[in-house]
């Protein structure tokens, strides 16, 4: 009789409508329960069977029942999907198709159906496709998705390429070419052509975008960096403009680039290769004997034919005396002696007066199909610190020249420390008996001096805690200071063939040579190419997981060890980031604390103690072997080796160039 009583289901109603609502975004645990994250300070508890019509991200509107005395929040409505359109891999049940998301949290699959476009394909277990939400359970009973494209298949070599590009929506190929490139500009052009320019690259370079000539005189070096113009090819707000707009960048990954532009340009007509007459756009300044950059800057257009291309290892090598090898004449080798003096005192210079952060190296994969072979560490040498001091110099004086002649242009900006942070900032410094005035912390002059001091502190730790504090690198279309760099200002120019920013930088300075107005700049554009840098950077991480993974596998559960630098400390482990080749992995605190010898973690401070004895701190070198791999989420987790023994054939493998 109650059950189909009016008044019962009524009074129900009405306190269902009394109860709270809120609105949040659903965040889904390893197991099958979730929770409604309301905000940072607030979360509510999502039970399982509710879970099952939601994914992890979406944005919903919920009821704040209690069950049990606690809060729970029962889902209403659907404010926002997490999925619209996304990578997966083909499940088959019971030969039905199916689409599990390429997500870590999302591990149910969906039933799917083939776009019309694709009636033709066959799909297969563990294939990965794009596709797109069509039905969502919470608002339509069930969820159904759309299978739009097929990104690669279960057994291609390439497939993490393809993937990571599809989940990035990033481009897979270069820009399709004009055959007839033809010079747009008019403008005039010295002839430089016989001063000996080189270029130093990697040897598997092509878009070289740079080259240098250097002479020295009574009070120090005159440097000329001349830089490729492909806007003499590229008219501005053309189709191919656009595209290169919105690429923004050449996206780099391990073993294939995707060009900016038409390789017919980046690789041939503006690559600067030895013994071809090219356009550039040319600085021309000195340094002083002491390192300083003077205000003599000289930009112009010329035209330019390097005379010899090097490779990093083979200039580091012959500077470092550990090659027969010799330049081919004499001027060439006078060449690469005065660049590598001016080099070192313009390193010195800035150590004493911006900042120069400790050297760390790079880590290059070498492939064979699609596998990698070995990885190894390359660090910075005596030729990229040649190149790369060359090129700051180039693009301090893109700033100034800006600053002074524009007062805008795209700058490359940093604010020092997060404003919000700065007086626990100061408390931790008066802890460490910071010499630098509190009130210096805001200004360049005082950050300078605090990166300084702390090179001189004895171990990473305090350096290693106070990135927490720091402020975001960003862009600017205004002259700002770069902190991280220790400069007023600060704007790139030197790679117009793999950054659109370089690219509208050459085209102000264009703009101020042949005295015309250039067109005005705005926030959007600094906006859409930090985004894409930011794409990008993801792109080059996950990448690089995925490799890593395919890589250690053989180490899981050997006695190899690893040397491993401490980088994050939080209650559920230490993240580490592995020496010898760049991985990074975690150690759960269920393989560091125990009953017996329990071990605390704080983040705040960095630290891991057991007792009031430091344990682990950040910046601390450890000993780690692989414990285990997640192949699905590209994750590697790491154990504190109890032996410091090295195998030797491993060893060979990860080598150190």
């Amino acid at each position: 009789m109650l059950q189909n009583n009016p008044l019962l289901a009524q009074l129900k109603q009405q306190l269902r409508e009394s109860l709270p609502t809120k609105e949040g975004v659903v965040r889904a645990t390893a197991k099958s329960f979730g929770f409604l994250e309301i905000s940072d300070k607030e979360s509510v508890f999502i039970a399982p069977p509710h879970m099952k019509k939601l994914v992890h991200g979406d944005k919903i509107s919920a009821l704040i029942t209690t069950v049990e005395g606690k809060p729970q929040a029962e889902p209403q409505q659907l404010i926002e999907a997490a999925l619209t359109q996304f990578v997966g891999r083909v499940k088959r049940q019971k030969n039905k198709l199916q689409v599990v998301p390429d997500h870590p949290q999302m591990r149910e699959a969906f039933k799917a159906e083939l776009a019309d476009t694709l009636t033709n394909i066959v799909l297969e277990e563990g294939d990965w496709v794009l596709a797109s939400l069509n039905q969502h359970a919470l608002r339509d009973t069930q969820f159904l998705v759309t299978v739009t494209a097929l990104i690669a298949k279960a057994d291609d070599p390439e497939a993490p390429w393809w993937v990571v590009l599809a989940r990035h929506k990033l481009p897979k190929t270069a820009p399709e070419a004009n055959e007839n490139w033809t010079l747009d500009d008019t403008h005039p052009r010295h002839d430089l052509t016989a001063l000996p320019f080189f270029t130093i690259d990697s040897d598997s370079t092509q878009d070289m975008d740079d080259a240098i000539s250097i002479s020295q005189t009574e009070t120090g070096w005159q440097l000329t960096v001349a830089v490729a113009d492909p806007d003499a090819y590229i008219p501005a707000d053309s189709p191919l403009d656009q595209l290169a707009k919105t690429r923004a960048f050449t996206t780099y990954l391990p073993g294939r680039n995707i060009p900016m532009l038409p390789r017919q340009l980046a690789d041939e007509l503006c690559s600067l290769h030895p013994e071809q007459q090219r356009p550039a756009l040319c600085a021309q300044f000195t340094i002083g004997l002491d390192g300083s950059l003077q205000q003599d800057v000289i930009f112009q257009l010329a035209w330019i034919s390097s005379k010899a291309r090097f490779s990093y290892q083979l200039i580091s090598d012959y500077l470092e005396q550990k090659t027969a090898w010799q330049p081919d004449s004499a001027i060439m080798s006078a060449q690469l002696t005065q660049l590598a003096a001016m080099a070192k005192a313009r390193q010195a210079w800035r150590q004493q007066h911006a900042v120069v952060f400790q050297d760390k190296p790079d880590y290059r994969f070498e492939l064979d199909n699609g596998n990698v072979v070995a990885i190894h560490a390359e660090h910075r040498r005596i030729a990229n610190q040649m190149v790369e001091e060359a090129m700051i110099a180039a693009n301090i004086a893109c700033g100034q020249f800006l600053a002074t002649h524009l007062g805008c242009g795209l700058f490359n900006t940093h604010s020092g420390f997060d404003t919000t942070k700065l007086n626990a900032l100061k408390e931790l410094l008066n802890k460490a008996a910071c010499p630098i005035e509190p009130e210096q912390l805001s200004t360049l002059t005082g950050y300078c001096q605090l990166r300084r001091w702390l090179q001189q502190q004895p171990t990473a730790y305090l350096e290693n805690r106070i990135r927490r504090f720091q402020s975001y690198a960003a862009m600017s279309v205004t002259p700002e200071a770069h902190f991280g760099m220790g400069l007023p200002q600060y704007a790139t120019w030197t790679s117009p063939i793999r950054k659109y920013g370089d690219l509208v930088n050459q085209r102000l300075i264009k703009a101020v040579l042949a005295q015309q107005s250039p067109e005005p700049l705005n926030d959007a554009l600094t906006q859409h190419l930090a985004e894409q840098r930011k794409t990008q950077r993801k792109a080059e991480r996950d990448i690089a997981d995925w490799l890593y993974g395919q890589f250690l596998a053989k180490f899981v559960g050997t006695v190899h060890s690893f040397t491993g630098e401490i980088i994050d400390i939080n209650r559920a482990g230490i993240r580490v980031k592995i020496m010898e080749n760049g991985a990074v992995g975690f150690i759960p605190m269920s393989l560091i604390s125990s009953e017996a010898q329990p071990v605390t973690a704080n983040w705040e401070e960095g630290r891991c103690y057991q007792a009031d004895n430091i344990l682990y701190e950040l910046g601390q070198t450890l000993i780690v072997c692989i414990q285990s791999i997640d192949a699905d989420n590209q994750s590697i987790t790491l154990a504190i080796s109890s032996s410091d023994i090295t195998d030797s054939a491993a060893e060979s493998e990860v080598s150190s160039a």
